[in-house]
């Protein structure tokens, strides 16, 4: 199979996750696992896209060297369509088994099947295998356990009218083994793009504990993580803030990244747990507990930068307390700051806009609010006039609304209070062309 274009993809998820969230966040859909095992067509790829596959790891820090793609749509005989990723519940119907990324980080065990002797191409509208018979050999029953890395949401007939269709990394084909013995040349000679059978499992001989890092452009306004080493898959991460366990948002389908929110407001340390696809929390409701890492500096650069945390382990069993909604997500490219000068504001106040970071459909930017008077404040407002027809899509420490082009935004209850002389901030997720707004402002009360 053609390698998947994993660069346009995650550039896609980019774009997809502005657009939704700018209708409101998306809840998660669950597909139930399909009867085990399943018999589908298998094809095979490379490897995943740089820096990320479509689970939110680069391929280097996956579970298992050996890895698959499972079917982003259930599309069958529509090869030009592109639902928006996460597919909306009201498209449920047209979830593949990677199920908007909820199965990411299981592990399958894919036992080999029959080869066809015809043509097995994926040519749209055209059965699989034709012009030929599937027939049985020597390589069927040999077996190999791989974990769930990646997507296919391609324009053929695989990934859109086999549902079971998985996708194989290339270099793992002949690691296949049967007896415990390996089978070695199943690839080129006798592959053909065979049937295959295969069921979700837990992950073989786990141990340890689970792995976090930040991903690149995560800082303390857009604190985007990855979980690994899962014994169970993911199907939710939970922060810690005020007190209260809020359900972080998946970064897009990436399903073992996700977007948290700090212990305090504004600040660069966490607390998470994390449930498996059994809904259960890992470990009891173990508390992992971490900061920022210095070496990113204020925004990590590096595609993968772990973090070492310390725990403390959650009364099994115990309720879980009400978990509120996520206020953020937005995926931000690492992006240097541009200042684009101080347009007027009111008496007393100045405000300054600075994009942070920019991206194919959507940027990232801050807003400075400065109390140039001589005396204290006790809130403050600040207004952005769009020059094009950009939307907001997030805001954070302000609450902010848009109504045409023009966005208002109003202090949090932590920043409001400024001296004379004092600043403060606050950030803004914009979709539609990076372009300089026509005005920016600020008044103070």
């Amino acid at each position: 199979m053609t390698p998947h274009p994993r660069l346009q993809l995650v550039a896609a998820l980019v774009a997809g996750a502005a657009a939704l969230l700018v209708a409101g966040q998306l809840p998660a859909l669950a597909v139930d696992d399909p009867p085990a095992p399943v018999t589908g067509n298998a094809t095979h790829f490379d490897g995943l896209g740089s820096p990320y596959g479509g689970c939110g790891l680069p391929q280097s820090e996956l579970d298992a060297p050996d890895f698959v793609a499972l079917n982003v749509y259930d599309l069958p005989g529509d090869y030009t369509s592109y639902p928006v990723r996460p597919l909306p519940p009201a498209e449920a119907n047209k979830v593949g088994l990677w199920n908007n990324g909820l199965n990411c980080g299981r592990f399958v065990r894919v036992t080999i099947g029959d080869r066809c002797t015809g043509t097995n191409d994926g040519a749209p509208g055209q059965p699989f295998c034709r012009n030929g018979s599937w027939v049985a050999d020597g390589y069927n029953g040999a077996t190999l356990t791989m974990v769930v890395a990646d997507s296919c949401g391609d324009g053929n007939a695989w990934c859109r009218d086999d549902r079971n269709h998985l996708d194989l990394s290339t270099a793992s084909l002949n690691r296949f083994a049967r007896g415990g013995v390996g089978v070695g040349d199943l690839y080129p000679n006798h592959w053909n793009n065979r049937q295959v059978s295969w069921s979700f499992v837990p992950a073989p001989n786990y141990s340890g504990d689970i792995r976090i890092a930040f991903l690149r452009g995560a800082q303390r306004y857009w604190p985007a993580i990855a979980v690994s080493h899962l014994a169970n898959g993911i199907h939710g991460v939970e922060y810690l803030a005020d007190g209260v366990w809020r359900a972080a948002t998946m970064n897009s389908d990436m399903g073992q990244s996700y977007i948290l929110g700090a212990t305090t407001a504004g600040g660069t340390d966490f607390s998470i747990r994390v449930r498996d696809v059994t809904g259960a929390l890992v470990n009891g409701g173990r508390v992992y507990r971490f900061a920022l890492p210095a070496s990113c500096g204020g925004t990590c650069s590096a595609a993968y930068t772990p973090v070492t945390y310390t725990t403390s382990d959650g009364p099994t069993g115990s309720p879980s307390p009400t978990v509120s909604p996520s206020p953020t997500v937005s995926p931000s490219p690492t992006v240097s700051p541009t200042p684009t000068g101080t347009p007027p504001s009111g008496a007393g106040c100045a405000a300054t806009w600075t994009v942070t970071g920019a991206w194919a459909g959507g940027f990232q930017a801050e807003v400075t609010v400065r109390n140039t008077g001589t005396s204290a404040a006790t809130g403050w407002s600040s207004q952005v006039g769009f020059a094009g027809g950009q939307r907001l899509v997030n805001a954070w420490n302000a609450t902010a609304a848009q109504s045409g082009t023009r966005v208002t935004a109003t202090n949090a209850a932590w920043n409001g209070a400024l001296a004379a002389g004092g600043v403060t901030s606050w950030g803004l997720v914009v979709s539609g062309d990076n372009q300089p707004p026509a005005e920016v402002r600020c008044t103070l009360r």
